[in-house]
């Protein structure tokens, strides 16, 4: 008898920058998080609606995770590197060092967050365009976009910043580019943030009617003239000042990188569903919606063909899975929608309260889910992840409001798994995406519908029709005024 020798493990990195924290994972060939670190990165407030980050910060703090994750392991098992993040905007000037985005002159705070709001009255100017490319967001642009900022940006800090400026990048491919010094983008950012189509690119007429006809000259090199689908390798892989700063071997594969729920997305919608008796399972990707859960709660779906589907962002080509177009629900803060309250009126109270507010989350799923059918969608089954995916109410509501079964990861960080996943198939070990979130997305536990349930959650989904007819015609009145 001869005993083969096993070949030594393959694995890859992934990085996820969050809101309020970095992190990082070290995720094996076939999908397991071998070893996980964080850390917090800092964000300030200046003024009410305004939140900022530092480049510098967050990039410590992507150096710090990773050479935790990646201690004691052999470098040369490590085959590639995934990044993700939170579609906030870093500005730098032609040294690509920082620029301020506040009054205050403060140059490391080059970041516009995700979640500020200061460009309210630009992005309404925007929609007021009802220019085309708004049709491929639901109809209308939200103020958590790139277009609006860079407008607040040139209205608002026209010398300090807007002038010296030479990149604007949404954070995720300022990640990419410190890795590898490539300035190009990724097409899940400018697709689903930035208004660039997989048709025609960027569109001269949108930007000359907004105010940023600046932005078109040089072939738009300051957003971006070269754009890669996800998981696709950038330049000649990580730069030995990169591979220094993480604690990583110079030239390992360095992926196109996704926005962080879309990472979520991609580490579960292409699980392999066999033996777990789905209604999904020898279907295509498309009869599945992932949902990522965090501080908002994401509904990606995934079609063969656009389907335009209203109040829902999309459709995008390739911005998550190649070759697939992409719609994206949401709901805002349901991560955080329960904190604040007090106990005055007792536990009975306050339990009543928690329990009406995630049965309103999951109606309100079943609501975006029914909406992308009515648009074209065919969805049977809800994978979850995130860190409500934890929360066993929360999981059982939305398999028994939404009367389909809940596929749960069986790794918990799934977006550092997507982020890990660009990674392998940057580096060649995969023949696509596909194949790699196949191998790499482990089903852990499936929670059925409570079919005796059924009619009890048809009665209250009703009334939630109800109120939010009501609450359109609420908006209406008030914007008469």
């Amino acid at each position: 008898m001869y005993s083969e020798k096993q070949s030594p493990a393959k694995y890859y990195v992934g990085i996820d920058v969050g809101t309020a924290s970095v992190r990082a994972a070290l995720v094996d060939e076939h999908g397991t998080v071998v070893a996980h670190a964080d850390q917090p990165i800092q964000i300030w407030e200046p003024q009410p609606d305004h939140y900022e980050q530092s480049s510098a910060d967050i990039w410590a703090a992507c150096c710090s995770v990773t050479k935790k994750v990646v201690h004691g392991v052999d470098a040369g098992q490590i085959q590639g590197l995934g990044f993700d993040a939170t579609c906030s905007l870093v500005v730098v000037d032609k040294q690509f060092q920082p620029l301020a985005v506040n009054c205050e002159g403060q140059n490391y705070r080059n970041i516009i967050m995700w979640m500020d709001h200061r460009a309210a009255s630009q992005v309404e100017r925007i929609n007021a365009t009802q220019h085309r490319v708004l049709s491929y967001v639901g109809g209308v642009m939200s103020v958590e976009m790139q277009p609006p900022k860079l407008l607040w940006l040139k209205e608002n800090l026209q010398e300090s910043c807007w002038e010296k400026a030479a990149y604007f990048f949404d954070l995720p491919d300022f990640l990419s580019w410190k890795a590898t010094g490539v300035t190009a983008r990724s097409l899940c950012t400018v697709v689903c943030k930035w208004t660039y189509t997989s048709d025609g690119g960027w569109d001269d007429s949108f930007w000359k009617m907004i105010g940023l006809e600046d932005l078109v000259k040089d072939k738009y090199e300051k957003i971006g003239n070269r754009v890669l689908s996800p998981g696709e390798p950038v330049g000649k892989g990580l730069t030995p000042e990169a591979a220094k700063d993480l604690g990583l071997p110079e030239g390992i594969a360095v992926a196109a990188s996704l926005i962080d729920a879309h990472a979520g997305g991609l580490g579960v919608i292409g699980a392999d569903v066999k033996g777990h008796n789905l209604p999904c399972e020898n279907q295509p990707i498309t009869a599945r919606v992932a949902m990522i859960c965090g501080t908002s709660s994401c509904h990606m779906g995934v079609s063969e063909t656009p389907i335009f589907v209203p109040g829902v962002w999309g459709p995008y080509f390739s911005a998550m899975v190649p070759g697939l177009w992409l719609n994206e629900g949401g709901q805002s803060a349901t991560g955080k929608l329960v904190v604040g309250l007090t106990l005055s009126r007792g536990l009975d109270e306050l339990a009543l309260i928690y329990l009406a507010t995630i049965q309103a989350i999951a109606l309100g799923t079943r609501h975006i889910l029914e909406t992308m059918e009515t648009s074209g969608h065919r969805i049977n089954t809800l994978f979850l992840c995130g860190g409500l995916s934890k929360n066993p109410l929360f999981v059982q509501m939305h398999a028994d409001i939404t009367g389909k079964p809940v596929v749960l990861s069986k790794e918990v960080e799934s977006v550092l798994v997507g982020a890990a996943i660009l990674g392998a198939c940057a580096s060649g070990d995969f023949a696509s995406i596909q194949e790699a979130m196949a191998k790499m997305g482990k089903i852990g536990r499936v929670v059925q519908p409570t079919q005796e349930h059924k009619r009890f959650y048809d009665k209250k989904y009703e009334v939630f029709l109800k109120l939010v007819e009501h609450q359109r015609e609420y908006r209406a009145i008030m914007n008469g005024f």
